[in-house]
């Protein structure tokens, strides 16, 4: 059966509003839940990250926290100090606490049985404090992924600094130093990513926790907002993707740049496929996680 992904051109924070009220299930159980939103804080010098602006709003309305983990490359946010300071000058902390899951440590959860590269997922110690989950993604390209939205969001997003480099090298070091120099194929990182936003989703499952997919499809670069370098738009904004299924949500972003009209959607294909991006899709739904079918409804 398809899954549902709701879609508005509307990139507002009314916008975001009503994808989240039309996904019919409130995380906040009432008030009662403590909601992580994971959003990448943006590195320094990036300019696309989702910004204050957009989704203050929809945070606060959720009383909900920022949450991030330190990353694997040198940089200004591999520590918790200094990703706090970016997250500061990036206007996170004027509307909500930002924690940065992995400052005391990380602990290990189970990848699924089918995996073929990862022996476990390794994520930031805590993530455990939180009741519900908004995975709150920017769609766009990646120098190393070829896109990111939720799948990227969930795997390396929620992965500990340790953790990042485990997926980067496909499973062959936990060391930040050693994982871009591991020798692996460029397929086995892309479904790494794709094994540990599986486990991650397990995990939640287990606990009994609920989690919603969200991707904001706007200021479309060819790299990350991890990218301290990260250049101009290539291509128009397209709107709100929202969903329970994160596979589902990240089929709908990349269908949306393959039936782009716009110029620009050429220059993020070839950034995608030549890096092997959409073969995430198919492999996290074989893993799983959700579907690539999917009903589009417009709000």
């Amino acid at each position: 059966m398809p899954s549902k992904v709701y879609f508005t051109k509307d990139i507002s924070p009314e916008g975001l509003a009503k994808v989240y009220k039309a996904l019919d299930l409130d995380v906040t159980n009432g008030g009662k839940n403590k909601v992580g939103i994971k959003v990448s804080t943006g590195e320094d010098g990036a300019k696309g990250y989702l910004k204050p602006e957009l989704i203050g709003p929809f945070v606060k309305s959720l009383n909900g926290t920022i949450i991030e983990c330190n990353t694997a490359y040198p940089g200004a946010r591999n520590t918790a100090k200094d990703h706090i300071e970016v997250a500061k000058k990036h206007g996170f902390t004027t509307y909500a606490d930002v924690d940065i899951m992995d400052a005391e440590g990380e602990f290990e959860i189970p990848v699924p049985k089918n995996s073929k590269h990862l022996k476990y997922d390794l994520i930031g110690e805590n993530f455990k404090n939180y009741d519900a989950i908004v995975n709150l993604a920017h769609g766009k390209g990646h120098a190393m992924g070829g896109f990111g939205a939720n799948l990227k969001n969930q795997s390396i997003g929620i992965a500990s600094r340790n953790g990042k480099a485990y997926i980067h090298s496909a499973g062959k070091t936990k060391s930040p130093k050693l994982c871009w120099i591991s020798k692996h194929k460029q397929i086995d990182f892309i479904e790494s990513m794709a094994e540990a936003a599986t486990a991650v989703s397990d995990y939640l499952k287990e606990e009994n926790k609920p989690i919603i997919y969200i991707t904001v499809a706007n200021a479309l670069s060819l790299d990350c907002d991890c990218d301290s370098k990260q250049g101009d738009p290539v291509m128009s904004d397209i709107g709100i993707f929202a969903s329970l299924d994160p596979v589902a949500n990240d089929q709908a972003f990349i269908d949306a740049i393959w039936a782009s009209k716009d110029k620009g959607a050429e220059d993020l294909k070839e950034r995608i496929d030549t890096r092997e991006g959409r073969a995430i899709l198919p492999y996290a739904e074989a893993l799983g996680l959700g579907s690539t079918k999917y009903d589009l409804i417009e709000i």
